[in-house]
C-alpha cells in the first residue's frame, strides 16, 4: 500500500501556545479517496522523529493504517531529528528529565484528537513507540480511545526519571486500576537492555499483572534500541525486528484493525484441562 507524508502543527495549551509539530504518514488507495483507516501514535525515542523512526511508522501506514509521529520537544527545539552522536544523545536526554510529565501526556492528548479529526481516519485508535516512546506508548494506554499499546523497551518506568526529577506515576496509576478495562497491553524488551534490567521488568511485569491487566510480555535476546534500522550504535537486529513488527501488527489488526462492537460479558477462568 502507498503512502503520503504531510505534518500538522497543532498549539500546546501548556506551553503557552507553541505548537507542536506532528507528522501524520497515511495509506493511500487509488481510486478511494473517501477511505477511512484506524490510527497509531508512533511515538519517538529521546532524538524525535529520526529517519529510523519515520521508516517504521511508514511501515506500519503501509499496513493500513494513519499514522502520527509528535515532535516531542517542541518546548525545547524545532521539530528537527536530533543526531544520534553524542551531543545529540546528552541534549535529547537532558530534555527527557526537564520536560514535565503532565506535558508528555498532553503530546499524546493532542496526537490522538488530531488522528480522530482527520477526514481518512475511523477513529479506531493504538499507539507504540520505542526507547522513550515505549515508555510514552505505555501512557497512552490510559486514555480510553486507545485500543491498544505496543511498547517497545519502555524506559524510565523503573528509574521513574521523567519529569524534572519528579516521580513518575505510570505504575502507581496501574496500581490504582486506572488501565482496568481499557485497551490491550504489549511490553516487549530486550534481555539486554541495562536501561530497563530484570528487575525493573520484574516490577513492571508483576504490576500489570496483579492489576489483571490484559498483557502479553516479551522478553528477547537483545539489547536496547534492537529495533533502530541503523548502525550508529550497533544494535539492529533485523530478523528480530521483522518477527517482532509481525507480532505487533496482529494486535493492531484485532484491536483496532476490525470494529468488533462493543464488550459484553466477562471473561471466563480457563479450564484446567489437557
Amino acid at each position: 500500500m502507498l503512502i503520503t507524508k504531510t505534518y500538522h502543527d497543532v498549539p500546546s495549551k501548556l506551553d503557552g501556545g507553541k505548537p507542536i509539530r506532528i507528522y501524520v504518514i497515511s495509506p493511500v488507495i487509488a481510486n478511494y479517496p473517501k477511505a477511512k483507516f484506524p490510527g497509531v501514535v508512533c511515538f519517538s525515542e529521546i532524538y524525535q522523529v529520526t529517519g529510523p523512526v519515520e521508516r517504521f511508522a511508514g511501515q506500519i501506514a503501509s499496513q493500513g493504517y494513519v499514522v502520527a509521529c509528535p515532535s516531542v520537544y517542541h518546548e525545547f527545539e524545532g521539530p528537527e531529528a536530533i543526531p544520534y552522536d553524542v551531543e545529540g544523545t546528552d541534549r535529547g536526554n537532558r530534555y527527557k528529565i526537564e520536560k514535565e510529565v503532565a506535558a508528555y501526556d498532553e503530546d499524546a492528548t493532542l496526537s490522538i484528537d488530531l488522528l480522530t479529526s482527520l477526514s481518512n481516519c475511523n477513529g479506531r485508535i493504538a499507539a507504540t513507540g520505542m526507547c522513550l516512546g515505549g515508555h510514552l506508548a505505555f501512557r497512552a494506554a490510559f486514555d480510553a480511545r486507545v485500543l491498544a499499546s505496543v511498547c517497545f523497551f519502555a524506559t524510565d518506568i523503573h528509574s521513574a526519571t521523567l519529569g524534572k526529577g519528579k516521580q513518575d506515576d505510570t505504575l502507581i496509576r496501574v496500581r490504582g486500576g486506572e488501565l482496568k478495562g481499557k485497551g490491550e497491553l504489549v511490553m516487549i524488551f530486550g534481555k539486554q537492555d541495562t536501561h530497563v534490567p530484570r528487575a525493573g521488568r520484574d516490577l513492571i511485569r508483576t504490576s500489570l499483572e496483579d492489576a489483571n491487566i490484559p498483557v502479553s510480555f516479551l522478553e528477547v535476546q537483545a539489547q536496547h534500541a534492537f529495533i533502530r534500522d541503523e548502525q550508529s550504535k550497533g544494535r539492529w537486529d533485523a530478523a528480530l525486528t521483522r518477527s517482532l513488527f509481525t507480532f505487533m501488527m496482529e494486535v493492531f489488526d484485532r484491536t483496532v484493525g476490525r470494529d468488533l462492537g462493543p464488550r459484553e460479558g466477562d471473561d471466563k477462568e480457563p479450564e484446567h484441562v489437557c
